[in-house]
């Protein structure tokens, strides 16, 4: 099962992967970990396409995702703010799997990273 020590593993990354629908949306190495440990790919999507179709985030240099489990098999609250806190967009999520209490992960440009491989 996937922990938070689990990711503390990456920093910096030497692969590049392209997110499979929106191909100039690449990602590091811990976040594709994640994903596929986490059974997370989902968590990529949102990221790559509301930075896609959402014209205020996609003003955004560096981005904070924030995703906040409520618990076990229920939902979590996924924020994204600019860097100094401020909140630039949020969505619930009514369910979600996801193992970890809470993740944060940094977008810049078009690369999405865990904060240690920033």
């Amino acid at each position: 099962m996937l922990t938070a020590a689990d990711l503390t593993q990456f920093h910096g990354t030497e692969t590049w992967y392209r997110h499979a629908l929106l191909r100039n949306v690449t990602y590091t190495e811990g976040v594709q970990y994640l994903a596929k440990e986490a059974g997370a790919y989902w968590l990529i999507d949102e990221i790559a396409i509301n930075n896609k179709f959402n014209s205020r985030l996609r003003e955004e240099e560096f981005q904070v995702w924030k995703l906040r489990c409520d618990g076990s098999g229920s939902g979590a609250d996924l924020t994204v703010e600019d860097g100094n806190g401020n909140c630039v967009f949020s969505k619930r999520i009514d369910f979600t799997d996801f193992p970890l209490p809470e993740i944060d992960l940094w977008f810049t440009g078009i690369v999405n990273m865990l904060p240690s491989e920033y």
